[in-house]
């Protein structure tokens, strides 16, 4: 079996310290802060956003120039989480149990860039190499990248290290994005409404099992395995 957990507002809450940095690094690459009116954040792919921002903010959103934003961000965002990130409630007590349970294989799937996911997850007492299978927001395999592309991806890691196909994949996220990236890929999913979407908004997207938080843990982790 296959677990597959988002990271903002989910596990972690960097009280918006990937945002601010990632606007911040506008002025590295184009001489002032990107703009980031009118672009959505939550739950969606970074390589996307940067794209939008740069867009936004009148530049040609170029692979050049999102490499270097990119560039840009991973250097800032320590600074940014300083003081800010710190874990969900719930969320450390959560991944241990299910970690420890047998035929479980516990991952990552974000729509962060690998360098910056790795940086909230440790600013907020995560082990990001304890998540055995780890699907960053740049692995779709499409151009533009979506989030339903990300599901296989972690699967397919999952069968090189094992030999086998999981039993089960089940996805837990905070947003839409996630319950939909999950439903299209016959995926169970728990949406847990810690983030800016509410719980009734998340059942109507059809999550499978929606939840305030993740502090009933011996039930969600539960629920997760199937039992």
């Amino acid at each position: 079996m296959l677990i597959l957990f988002d990271i903002d507002l989910t596990l972690v809450n960097t009280r918006g310290a990937g945002r601010d940095a990632m606007v911040e690094a506008g002025r590295a690459v184009f001489g002032k802060p990107l703009n980031r009116d009118g672009v959505d954040f939550a739950g969606r792919l970074d390589p996307v956003i940067l794209r939008d921002l740069i867009a936004a903010s009148g530049h040609k959103a170029t692979h050049e120039a999102i490499a270097a934003a990119r560039a840009a961000y991973a250097e800032l965002l320590p600074g940014y989480l300083e003081g800010r990130s710190a874990p969900l409630p719930g969320a450390l007590e959560l991944v241990d149990r299910v970690n420890r349970e047998p035929g479980v294989t516990i991952g990552l799937l974000t729509g962060n860039f690998e360098e910056t996911g790795r940086l909230k997850l440790e600013a907020s007492g995560f082990d990001p190499d304890r998540f055995a299978v780890r699907v960053w927001g740049d692995d779709s395999p499409h151009d533009p990248p979506r989030r339903e592309d990300l599901p296989p991806v972690g699967i397919a890691r999952y069968e090189t290290r094992h030999g086998h196909l999981p039993t089960e994949t089940v996805i837990v996220g905070d947003t839409p994005h996630d319950v939909s990236c999950a439903l299209a890929n016959a995926c169970r999913v728990l949406a847990v409404a810690t983030g800016y979407t509410d719980a009734t908004t998340l059942r109507a997207a059809g999550a499978h099992r929606v939840a305030d938080d993740l502090t009933d843990t011996a039930n969600l982790a539960a629920w997760l395995i199937g039992e």
